[in-house]
């Protein structure tokens, strides 16, 4: 990883749809030479897939609820058969576990309270959970899906 693969990394994250041959020449390499680093970093897994990031509130969706589940089930095969039961709700847009008092946190996005309501409802049918404290997001103050390249060759 050197600077040229760091810089690209950056631009790609900024916006994957740039013409190599501008990338390139913005940071001093050669259109093929751009062109076989990226797909160094695609093979190598840095690049995981290039997206389009949509506007949730032109989708309808405009409403983030981000609910802490716990559970008392703490084994594999109820995890497998969790991991099932979030992959079929669209709406749940992330899931983490996580240390301490939560056991999963989801972040959901949905039309209304009412469309958080039927997602809910899904929940509560997944065996194992015990408790879902949700939050609604007020306004949204950072949101980005570029992360820190500072870290890189530490």
């Amino acid at each position: 990883m050197d600077k040229f693969d760091v810089a690209l990394l950056q631009l790609l994250q900024a916006d994957c749809t740039r013409p190599v041959a501008d990338m390139a020449e913005q940071i001093g390499l050669g259109s093929t030479a751009c062109w076989r680093r990226i797909q160094k970093l695609e093979e190598g897994g840095l690049i995981r897939g290039r997206v389009a990031l949509l506007d949730a509130a032109e989708l309808n969706v405009p409403v983030t609820v981000f609910a802490a589940l716990r559970t008392n089930q703490h084994n594999a095969q109820w995890l497998a058969t969790f991991h099932d039961a979030i992959g079929t709700l669209p709406e749940v847009v992330e899931c983490y576990r996580m240390a301490g008092d939560t056991d999963y946190m989801l972040r959901i996005v949905v039309p209304d309270i009412a469309g958080y309501d039927a997602v809910y409802k899904q929940l509560i049918q997944i065996s194992g959970i015990t408790d879902i404290s949700s939050s609604f997001a007020m306004e949204k103050i950072k949101s980005t899906t570029q992360l820190p390249l500072g870290y890189l060759n530490r």
